[in-house]
Order: structure tokens, then sequence, then C-alpha cells
């Protein structure tokens, strides 16, 4: 449906970029736009709000997640968790390539990939080859903290969230339907 698609990139310290990338799929498929999210480092058996609202079936957007089973804690400390997730993620990357360069959806939304990047998870070049190689008409939205300069400099729009105060800091821990 969309005539040119366009790179975005959410990123930053702050809360609310996962949210920002559901609330355009929301508004991209309300407008009859195909949308597939895929979540890299967030697996299935991950108690996701946003996901289990979807999976309701009232909007018709697709959600996949990376079957790695990634704790954000202590798999850094785990080399072969680190290798294992690597090899997942350049597996998928290809597989979403291959869907934005065929346009099986219009709308493209790489939850946690900056992370990935940024900490050494996914590579600058899985990620430039998915955007030369899309079709012009899907639009890509790249989530996550700490996105490489690289990906801001492709983007055709960058917001960064910024964390000006947040309860986590005072002890109050994530909230079931608020933070997930």
């Amino acid at each position: 449906m969309l005539e040119k698609g366009l790179v975005q990139v959410y990123t930053g310290a702050g809360k609310g970029k996962t949210t920002a990338a559901f609330g355009l799929a929301l508004r991209a498929a309300g407008q009859g736009n195909k949308v597939l999210i895929y979540q890299f480092l967030k697996p299935p058996s991950l108690d996701v709000g946003e996901r289990f609202a979807l999976q309701l079936g009232a909007v018709r957007i697709r959600v996949e997640a990376l079957e790695i089973d990634w704790d954000m804690a202590a798999s850094f400390d785990d080399e072969a968790m680190v290798a294992q997730t690597r090899a997942a993620i350049a597996e998928a990357m290809a597989k979403l390539t291959e869907t934005a360069q065929k346009r099986f959806y219009d709308v493209l939304i790489l939850d946690e990939i900056a992370y990935c990047v940024g900490h050494g998870l996914a590579t600058l070049e899985d990620v430039k080859e998915l955007i030369e190689k899309r079709d012009p008409a899907v639009e890509i939205v790249l989530t996550g903290r700490d996105a490489p300069v690289e990906l801001v400099e492709w983007a055709d729009l960058v917001t960064e969230m910024k964390k000006i105060k947040h309860p986590f800091d005072e002890g109050v821990g994530a909230r079931r339907g608020i933070d997930y």
C-alpha cells in the first residue's frame, strides 16, 4: 500500500521504543498495510502484553520472535549462548531480508535490532543489506537502545527516547500491562 518506504529508528535509554513501534504497526494495519513485527531478545516464552493483545486476532499484525531464551542480566557472560544467539540472529536477518525484498509485508519492524547491533549480536552489514535490498515501498522500523551511528545515518526518521525519570530508579518493578 505504501508508495515509498522509509527507514525509522527508535533508540535511547528512555521507555517506549517498542510501544511506539507497536503503535505505528497498529496505525499501518488500520490503513490496510500488512505488518510484520520481529522481536529479537524477546522469546515467545516472555510474557509480553503487546504480543498477547495481537494474538486475540482483532488486528491483522503478525508477530514473530527469535527462539532464544536470552537473559539480559546473564546471557552475555555465557559464550555459548552469545554464539548461539549471533547465529540465530544472522539466520533471522537473512529471512527478513528476503521478506523485505519480496514485499511480503508493507511494514517491517525489527524490535531490539539496534541493541543487538550495538552489542555485537547482529552485524551492521546484515541490517544494511536488508535496507538496501528491500522493495522500495517497504517501511522499516528499527528499535533498541544504543543504535550505532551508522543506523542513525541510514535512517530517514530517528527518535531518541530520553529517560528523565523512571520508577525503576525508585525500586518499583516492572508492572504487567504497563511495562510488559
